[in-house]
C-alpha cells in the first residue's frame, strides 16, 4: 500500500446509492473551496447548484467510484456509456442513449475531489478506474467537458484538449470549459 502525507492510500470502490447525499456534499464542497480560484463569486455559486450534484444514473449504472479516507469519501468520480456529457446545461439533461463504442467516445463525468485531498493522485486513480472499465466495454476512446479546475488533470493523463468556450448554466451564468479526448490505452 502506498502512503503519502503518513496517510494509507485511500481504497477505490463503486458508489451505491447510500452514497449519494455524501457524495453530493462533497460535490459542493470541493466546487466552493476550489473553483473561487478559476472563477468569480457568481459563477462558482451557480457551479454549487447547477453543477455539483449527483446524477444518480451514474450510480445506477455501476460506473460511478469513490475513495474513502478514514471512513470519509474524499474523492468521487466516473465514467458513463451514455450521451450525456456533462450536468449543468439544459441541452444536456435527460440524454440517457447508450454509446455506441465503436464508433463514439466513453464519458468521464463528475470528477471532484475534497479540497484538503487535492494532489495526492486521487483523480488519476478514478480515471485509471475509469479508462478499464470503458476499455472492457469496447470503447476505444474517452471525452470530457473538463472545468478549469480540472483541466490540469485531465491534460497530465493524456487528455488533449479538442475546443474551448463557455457553457451556460440554467442560470444563464457563462462558465468557461475545455472539451477533451483521449484514446484509450490497449492493453498488453
Amino acid at each position: 500500500m502506498s502512503e503519502r502525507h503518513g496517510e494509507p492510500e485511500p481504497p477505490l470502490r463503486l458508489a451505491t446509492s447510500e452514497d449519494r447525499d455524501v457524495i453530493d456534499t462533497l460535490m459542493k464542497t470541493s466546487t466552493r473551496a476550489l473553483f473561487p480560484a478559476f472563477y468569480d463569486a457568481k459563477q462558482t455559486a451557480s457551479s454549487v447548484v447547477h453543477i455539483a450534484h449527483v446524477d444518480p444514473m451514474l450510480i445506477d449504472d455501476g460506473t460511478y467510484f469513490v475513495l474513502e479516507a478514514g471512513g470519509e469519501i474524499v474523492a468521487c468520480g466516473g465514467w458513463s456509456r451514455r450521451d450525456k456529457l456533462f450536468s449543468g446545461s439544459a441541452e444536456q439533461e435527460g440524454r440517457a442513449r447508450l454509446l455506441d463504442p465503436a464508433t463514439e467516445p466513453a464519458r468521464v463525468r463528475a470528477m471532484f475531489v475534497r479540497d484538503d485531498w487535492t494532489r495526492r493522485g486521487l483523480g488519476t486513480r478514478i480515471l485509471v478506474a475509469c479508462e478499464s472499465a470503458a476499455r472492457d466495454e469496447g470503447f476505444t476512446k474517452l471525452a470530457l467537458m473538463a472545468t478549469l479546475p480540472g483541466f490540469p488533470l485531465y491534460s497530465r493523463y493524456g487528455f488533449v484538449e479538442v475546443d474551448r468556450g463557455p457553457i451556460t448554466l440554467p442560470d444563464g451564468v457563462l462558465l468557461e470549459s475545455v472539451a477533451m479526448e483521449k484514446a484509450i490505452e490497449p492493453t498488453g
